[in-house]
């Protein structure tokens, strides 16, 4: 049945014979998006929030402090959607150089962190556009699961959604004639001026992007990852602040079903009720954790103040850790220019405030973390 989303068109012939689903242009048409009492009241509430967000990252707390654990934890989440059992400390603990019982799919939460850190690098000298999202997909796809399924490249076949083979799909993907076509429609949308909400436009940008599905794997990563670059190309947020990978994950039957209900019923405004829901959500929790950040960092500069005369460079190794929550002794000694001896007694010192923790166990070696502040990220 065709409704106002899109239509279905039936490909082959025979016992080959498929319908599949080939979405309508964006923006909605026939109707236009319709706003009733409670879409107007979600989409002022989360413009508030994430308003009140970017704010918040940009004067409580440096946003340094919170872009690069944030980052990671939903790197983490986002790819435990697609079925990886790495954890955030799986994550941390890679990057920290310690092997023990690391899972082999820590590799796609690491190229989830590189995908965040070269796209928002990449929007500096590349508008948001095709080629960018298979620039983002290539680096996702390295060396994980689906690495042999063109990365950085558009699917140049059918495929399906459910099922073990396409008569038993729960949903078949636009053909790639029409795929092409859409792909091109969603970059135009993209840069469209126009008096559209923008949260409303991020909304729809996703769940177009969902239904295109223009790879052979990894549609659900780029796609949860276009709504953080397209905040920012909007300047909604000026750092990379918000991610609803937790949200989805939470709530993955009702983001399943709200997709589906657009292709099935050409229900748009369900689905962007819950996007705006999302948003509303996810900022409270970052405000939350920002707010968490600034005052640990407030009552562990007190503590360091104790310090004596080891405290400035106990502050500087302190700073450091926003950045990077583990340190070595090796780490120490670079960074401040002292001795083994010195850098170790610095480091002990840090661990009976509390502020460190060693997480090996180990004589020689020992990586230290500050647990404190890995734990406002940690869902583990």
């Amino acid at each position: 049945m065709d409704n106002r989303a899109g239509e279905f068109i039936e490909i082959g012939s025979g016992i080959s014979k498929y319908n599949c689903f080939v979405p309508k242009g964006l923006p909605p048409k026939e109707p236009s998006i319709q706003y009733d009492d409670e879409l107007i009241y979600l989409i002022s509430e989360a413009n508030r929030y994430i308003g009140r967000l970017d704010e918040v990252t940009d004067t409580l707390i440096s946003p340094e402090y919170f872009v690069y654990m944030y980052a990671r934890k939903e790197a983490t989440l986002s790819s435990q959607i697609e079925g990886t059992q790495a954890t955030f400390s799986d994550l941390i603990k890679a990057e920290a150089g310690i092997s023990d019982e690391i899972p082999d799919d820590v590799k796609e939460i690491e190229n989830y962190v590189k995908a965040v850190n070269y796209g928002f690098e990449r929007m500096e000298t590349l508008p948001l556009s095709l080629r960018f999202v298979r620039e983002i997909h290539e680096i996702l796809m390295q060396g994980v699961r689906g690495e042999n399924k063109s990365p950085g490249e558009f699917r140049k076949s059918q495929n399906w959604i459910g099922g073990y083979s396409i008569s038993t799909a729960s949903y078949i993907l636009p053909s790639v004639e029409h795929m092409n076509e859409l792909l091109y429609n969603l970059e135009q949308f993209i840069h469209e001026k126009n008096y559209m909400s923008i949260l409303i436009k991020t909304a729809l940008i996703h769940s177009q992007f969902e239904m295109i599905h223009p790879f052979l794997d990894g549609n659900g990563r780029v796609g949860r990852l276009l709504v953080a670059f397209y905040l920012a190309k909007e300047d909604i947020l000026h750092k990379p602040t918000l991610y609803l990978s937790k949200y989805f994950k939470k709530n993955r039957q009702t983001y399943y079903e709200c997709l589906y209900d657009i292709h099935a019923k050409g229900d748009y405004e369900t689905w962007i009720k819950f996007f705006m829901e999302g948003i509303i959500d996810t900022s409270k929790e970052a405000i939350d954790m920002a707010r968490a950040i600034s005052s640990l960092k407030e009552n562990d500069i007190r503590k360091i103040s104790t310090m004596g005369r080891s405290s400035e460079n106990a502050l500087k190794i302190y700073e450091g850790l926003f950045d990077k929550p583990t340190t070595t002794i090796e780490d120490i000694m670079n960074r401040l220019e002292i001795s083994n001896a010195t850098a170790g007694r610095l480091a002990e010192k840090l661990i009976d405030l509390g502020i460190l923790i060693n997480i090996n166990n180990k004589s020689r070696n020992k990586v230290f973390v500050y647990k404190e502040y890995m734990d406002i990220f940690s869902d583990d």
